[in-house]
Parts: structure tokens; sequence; C-alpha cells
């Protein structure tokens, strides 16, 4: 398959969110970068009718997997590299066109096949994903929706702030360690080594885990 420039990947990556995901039909010309385009007309991927661009359906599969490779791009930055807020979408931005050659499906793998990005919208499954899935391994979920007695590795921690960090830091919630939850109401109560401690729904749902069986 030929390798896209990051102009048309761009497109590729609006037209998906615009009409796939979204209620618009197509996206203005006018917006779009004229280099990129002319690429992706010549593959047929895209089509234009008046003063809008439409995804063909040849062109869905990689547009599909362009914002796969993004909202990754996404989960890596924020959640390992803890690079958040407009930063953190930028070098996103910048590092989803290097995710090429499988080197999505070993971000993906790293992540432990996330469903969603750090703003809750959909990644797109890749095979690895559902290989995962066959063989009962995908998922990493954060700490709310385990079950009272199950357990799991800290995968990583998505605390928005400072101190919530470093709570979490002190308590021994570190990536990598195990953590058995215990109870989940009215508080979520949780062991982690010799310790146990409780914390509310909020601070919860900062703490991402890996399920083991």
């Amino acid at each position: 398959m030929t390798k896209l420039s990051a102009k048309a990947e761009e497109i590729l990556e609006s037209l998906w969110i615009t009409t796939v995901e979204g209620d618009e039909v197509g996206c203005l010309l006018s917006a779009l970068d004229a280099e990129g385009l002319d690429e992706l007309v010549q593959l047929a991927y895209v089509e234009t009718k008046g003063e809008r661009l439409y995804l063909r359906k040849e062109g869905r599969p990689e547009a599909e997997m362009t914002v796969r490779r993004h909202r990754l791009a996404e989960r890596l930055m924020m959640d390992i590299l803890d690079i958040q807020g407009a930063e953190g979408n930028e070098q996103a931005c910048e590092f989803e066109h290097l995710l090429h050659e499988g080197v999505d499906t070993k971000i993906c793998t790293l992540l432990n096949h996330p469903t969603t990005c750090p703003h809750g919208k959909p990644i797109p499954p890749g095979k690895c994903c559902e290989e995962a899935r066959q063989a009962g391994t995908a998922g990493i979920v954060p700490l709310t929706e385990l079950k009272s007695g199950e357990a799991g590795e800290i995968a990583y921690l998505a605390a928005s702030d400072g101190k919530k960090m470093q709570k979490l830091m002190s308590m021994g919630v570190l990536p990598g360690s195990e953590l058995e939850l215990l109870q989940s109401f009215p508080s979520y109560i949780f062991k982690v080594g010799h310790s146990q401690f409780a914390v509310d729904d909020s601070l919860a749902r900062e703490i991402h885990i890996r399920r083991v069986d």
C-alpha cells in the first residue's frame, strides 16, 4: 500500500470524523490542503462534488486506520509519557504519521489494546485487537470496571493533576504493581502489596488496570 503524506492523512482523518462518526456530509474543499487533496484523488480514495470532498468506499479502510494511529498516539503521549493538554495533542499529531509498517500494532499491544482515546472517542480496532479479544487477553480498564475480588496489574495512571498523582504514588500505586479490588461500594478499597487503601470514584477512575486471569 502506498504510504500517504501527512497532509493526505490529515484530510482522511477529517473526513472519517465528520462523515462516519459525525453528521456532516463531506468536507469543504476550501479548508483542505491542495497537495494532499490531489494525492487522494489520484488514489481514488476521495471524490469532489461541487465545493465538497467526499470519502469513497475505497478510501474508508485507510481513513479508519489513520484515525486509529492518531488516537493510539494520543494514548501513548497522555497516558504513558504524561504529555497532557495542547502539547499532548500536538505531539500526537506529529507522532501518528510514524505509526506505519506494524509500529501501530506494537504500540497498541504495549497499551493493551485500548478501545477509546483520552477524549473518550473510539479507537478503531486492528487485527491485533481481535486476536487479543479471542485469546481473552485484551483490555486495560479503569479500576471502576473491576469487580470485587478481581486482580490486575497497574498499567498506567491517568491522574489529571499533580496532587492526585502524588497521592496515588504515596500509596504504592505504580505501573507494574499488582492490585486487587476488595470492595467497590461505598468506596473503592483495594490491596497493593500488604497494604489496603480506600479511594473515591473520581480517583479510582485514574487507575488503569490490565486484568490478570
